[in-house]
């Protein structure tokens, strides 16, 4: 974690998942987001009081753990608010929501994860309680009210906003709760001009034309730019990580029943056990896809962890 000042009252730490600071004085700051567990909470606070200062509050731009992770701790030690925009601040109190909404029910013990499950904490809904300085504003599509932050600097903090090139073009797929939201959120942050945009999970930067472009372009692929599809189709994220899940879940129990050991399978084989396809479709025409995807079945057969959660800061791809 490195902190970095880009304002005369704003700073972020650099991190898998960026955590926003504001000074609200030369005692005071409030963070935007807190990590993704208890670990990062006591890095963040670490840093904080190195330069000083004392965590008066904490904005949670929506409550994937990756963002709410370091709550718990940071609001105990501290004693702060937590601040947190409608249906997110209901997901923020009650983390179990997230796996279970992500599952469809009752999450098993594999959802039940620090990636996927943060501690609870208490939280307050944010209109009318941001001090001076800050506003939110909503960034509806990834998640269910996702929000962002601009501070007095004109710096925008745009939480998942937008996806890096990277992480596009590694994993084809991210998640998106509602497509059409989504293209409202890319539409409306074209129009927004800033000293200094951090992105959550992206390099910050003073232009986003490009990773814009990038996040609709890729939209625009996976439904072939029928648009009317991409409206309909607001819950492909989901559907696309959890039939991954079961496939590979299937998979596995069909070789162990076979007594096959993964040196065995070649790729043809490895479709017809596990019924696969559908958890590649955006990528059927593209090699490179399909070998990162069998790559990451390969290593979870082996018993390897996959780090996807902690490259790109949560496993909502």
């Amino acid at each position: 974690m490195e902190l970095m000042q880009v304002g005369e009252r704003t700073y972020y730490i650099k991190n898998p998942t960026n955590i926003g600071i504001y000074k609200i004085d030369e005692e005071n700051v409030y963070l935007i987001d807190s990590g993704n567990d208890k670990d990062a909470g006591k890095k963040i606070l670490k840093i904080v009081e190195e330069q000083g200062w004392e965590v008066k509050g904490i904005i949670n731009t929506h409550s994937n753990a990756d963002h709410i992770g370091g709550n718990k701790v940071i609001q105990d030690r501290a004693g702060c608010n937590i601040y947190a925009y409608n249906i997110e601040k209901t997901f923020t109190e009650n983390p179990i929501l997230e796996s279970s909404f992500l599952y469809g029910g009752y999450p098993f013990k594999d959802l039940r994860n620090k990636f996927l499950l943060a501690k609870e904490s208490a939280v307050t809904e944010i209109e009318n309680n941001l001090p001076e300085g800050l506003e939110y504003f909503t960034l509806k599509g990834h998640f269910f009210d996702m929000i962002g932050i601009k501070t007095s600097d004109n710096v925008y903090f745009l939480a998942d906003s937008l996806f890096s090139e990277e992480t596009i073009s590694k994993y084809h797929l991210f998640f998106i709760y509602d497509v059409k939201e989504y293209l409202n959120t890319l539409d409306y942050l074209s129009s927004l001009n800033a000293s200094l945009f951090i992105p959550s999970h992206c390099e910050a930067t003073n232009n986003i034309k490009s990773l814009i472009d990038t996040n609709r372009n890729k939209i625009q692929e996976l439904f072939g730019g029928d648009k009317l599809t991409m409206l309909q189709m607001n819950s492909y994220g989901m559907i696309a990580e959890y039939r991954h899940h079961q496939k590979l879940l299937a998979l596995q129990k069909s070789m162990r029943e076979k007594g096959l050991s993964f040196e065995e399978l070649d790729d043809k084989t490895l479709v017809e056990l596990s019924d696969i396809e559908g958890a590649y479709v955006s990528c059927k025409d593209d090699a490179v896809g399909r070998k990162s995807i069998f790559d990451r079945i390969k290593d979870k057969i082996r018993g390897k962890s996959v780090e996807r959660e902690e490259e790109y800061g949560r496993d909502n791809l």
